[in-house]
């Protein structure tokens, strides 16, 4: 090769296969063949290569209260981790790492993270960790959540893990329709989570980070079983045609209209509440068509709803409705929910209310951290307040705007 036709500076990089290449190379190598049954015994294999031992791949329950053993060749299996008080729940709330000494080495608990919505956790025991076992580790865990996240769209595996008690049909139409829990990037982060989980029917959401803008909506159908899950889905498809149509939020409003309408009859509705929130600037707008107002968090307190005109609900013909606007501030939330979590009430008794649902947002804000946390917790707090059961679908749909940029993410060091 003639000195002129060198590539500037190539020569001198080291291409050639580290251990932890190798390590990455072979997962991500092999998994593209790989039947779902077999991923358990080639991580396994891949952990101890790194001198791991008792390892165990925990996945979250659908009703967000325990992270579950995968069964597996040489996977450990124990019993259920609880969330909230166990030390692999504190790695899959807070996304971070945790290590527990122990006398035969350190227990280590990675959050199995697929972008930022976190899968479950990888639990394993080290004899010693050091800072190069912890970077190994922390893409090795990411690795692994991409797969099983690929993997689960052709296998019943991981379902029936996560699934902790009998699912009607309704609910499993509503869960294959679900976007990720939970997204977040720098600017914005996301939380969703939907009650009684193995029963759910009307209730949904759906959300899409597209450049500079969040699009959100939140719908209620009416009724409940099946009926209501296929009128939920009829409506979150509009919603989402019509998103990628382009068209502004009143016109996505009358195309959700038309199409329940047109296919349920003048009799059938989805209540729903659409929004786009642009993550540079904080700029805000929504329609509501039958929703109860969003609540403003603003430093973990709740400053107001977010009082607006309503239009009727998505099937019985409503005028256009007038698009509201709020400029939020950098750390602000916005909470929307439906209203099965405040109508909740024992025969002739008081319905459980909002004054009740702003007490345990302005508690649970301060005592937990990130959106998916305090989703999680206010959702179950409120079901415990309710009296441990719902008779209607109750969701909860929580937005952080953080503002600033991710052009950093880009950049290699």
């Amino acid at each position: 090769m003639a000195e002129s036709d060198r590539q500037p500076g190539k020569d001198s990089v080291d291409r050639s296969e580290g251990f932890g290449e190798r390590l990455l190379g072979v997962l991500l190598d092999r998994a593209h063949e790989m039947p779902p049954q077999l991923i358990a015994p080639l991580i396994a294999e891949e952990v101890a290569r790194v001198g791991g031992r008792d390892i165990s791949i925990l996945l979250q329950d659908y009703a967000q209260l325990l992270l579950v053993p995968l069964p597996g060749r040489r996977l450990a299996v124990g019993e259920p981790e609880p969330i909230g008080d166990s030390q692999a729940g504190t790695a899959f709330l807070n996304a971070t790492s945790i290590e527990v000494p122990q006398a035969d080495g350190v227990r280590m608990y990675l959050p199995l993270l697929d972008g930022s919505d976190q899968v479950g956790v990888l639990a394993l025991t080290l004899e010693t960790v050091d800072d190069h076992d912890r970077r190994l580790l922390r893409r090795l865990a990411g690795l692994i959540a991409d797969i099983l996240v690929t993997k689960h769209s052709y296998t019943d595996q991981f379902f029936l893990t996560r699934r902790r008690a009998p699912m009607s049909v309704a609910a499993e139409i509503q869960w294959s329709l679900l976007p990720p829990l939970a997204m977040s990037v720098p600017q914005v982060a996301v939380a969703g989570i939907l009650e009684p989980a193995y029963s759910v029917a009307g209730d949904s959401f759906d959300y899409a980070l597209n450049d500079d803008i969040l699009h959100v909506a939140v719908v209620d159908a009416m009724g409940h079983g099946l009926n209501a899950a296929t009128m939920a889905t009829v409506a979150i498809g509009a919603y989402r045609h019509s998103r990628r149509a382009g068209i502004d939020l009143s016109e996505i409003y009358a195309f959700m209209d038309q199409a329940i309408a047109e296919q349920f009859g003048p009799e059938h509705f989805v209540t729903a509440q659409m929004m786009r929130l642009n993550i540079a600037t904080g700029r805000m707008q929504w329609v509501n068509a039958g929703h109860p107002a969003p609540l403003l968090i603003r430093n973990h307190q709740v400053l107001r709803q977010l009082e607006s005109p309503t239009t009727l609900p998505v099937g019985f013909g409503g005028e256009k409705p007038q698009v509201s606007e709020q400029r939020l501030q950098r750390g602000d939330r916005v909470l929307c929910f439906t209203d099965g979590l405040i109508e909740e009430h024992k025969a002739g008794e008081e319905q459980f209310g909002e004054e009740q649902l702003v007490h345990w947002v302005n508690r649970i804000e301060h005592t937990e951290k990130g959106v998916r946390a305090v989703v999680r917790s206010l959702s179950h707090r409120l079901k415990e307040e309710r009296g441990g059961s719902t008779s209607d679908d109750a969701t909860l749909f929580l937005i952080e705007w953080r503002g600033g940029a991710a052009d950093h993410l880009t950049v290699l060091d």
